[in-house]
């Protein structure tokens, strides 16, 4: 009598739980039934953007200019009505740093970019 009373209270006090309340009507299932979405949720359809095909309407208009429903894109203008500066900016890249004057901040600026680049990669090859 005395084991038995200690088996039920043995008993009453280790919980163990049912792990068939996530699975529809009491069945765990095996394996994946469900397609995964991914993190996101569902991808969307991606959609196409119309290309302007028309060559006089390239060549007068800035194509993809007007964010509006209504009107019409900037018409391009002769060179004489554009600031002088807009002609002389530099579209090659970066400029390179023996063309960088030493007494500038650009030039010290450049330094420090590059140390850094330097130093991360010495970093990054170390074993430990």
């Amino acid at each position: 009598m005395f084991k038995l009373i200690k088996l039920n209270y043995v008993r009453s006090c280790i919980h163990i739980p049912n792990n068939s309340y996530a699975s529809p009507s009491g069945i765990i299932s095996l394996g994946k039934s469900k397609k995964k979405l991914g993190k996101g949720g569902p991808v969307l359809e991606k959609s196409e953007i119309p290309v302007e095909t028309d060559a006089k309407k390239l060549v007068n208009f800035v194509c993809g200019s007007n964010i509006l429903k209504e009107g019409q894109d900037i018409e391009i203008k002769p060179d004489s009505e554009y600031p002088d500066w807009l002609w002389n900016l530099n579209i090659d890249g970066p400029v390179p740093l023996q063309k960088l004057d030493p007494n500038s901040k650009q030039y010290w600026l450049r330094v420090r970019k590059l140390a850094m680049r330097r130093n991360n990669l010495l970093n990054k090859l170390k074993r430990f």
